[in-house]
């Protein structure tokens, strides 16, 4: 059997870690539309990973604290797709403004 903690505890280090480099990244004026589409995707694909895992770990009757932390973490990842996803849109809205 895996150790869910241990999982939990390693995706919750690289969600702090994007929740510092994700903000700063789309604030990049240089930053191209492909590689904007590329870090959504990754964000999404890693909040449906978190999600999954959250499942696990309540299917494995894991303590409520446990629990929580997985679902803070899954809307973290929900939230850093989100702001993905609106840096998209406002490149889209320049584009077809000029």
């Amino acid at each position: 059997m895996s150790d869910w903690l241990e999982i939990l505890r390693e995706q919750a280090e690289t969600g702090a870690q994007m929740a510092r480099e994700v903000p700063a990244t789309l604030a990049n004026p240089d930053i191209s539309r492909d590689q904007v589409k590329k870090l959504f995707a990754a964000l999404e694909q890693q909040a449906e990973f978190v999600e999954q895992l959250r499942e696990v770990l309540e299917a494995n009757d894991f303590e409520p604290e446990v629990l929580v932390a997985a679902e803070a973490l899954e809307e973290q990842y929900a939230e850093l797709a989100a702001s993905a996803a609106e840096r998209l849109r406002q490149m889209r809205q320049s584009t077809s403004q000029s």
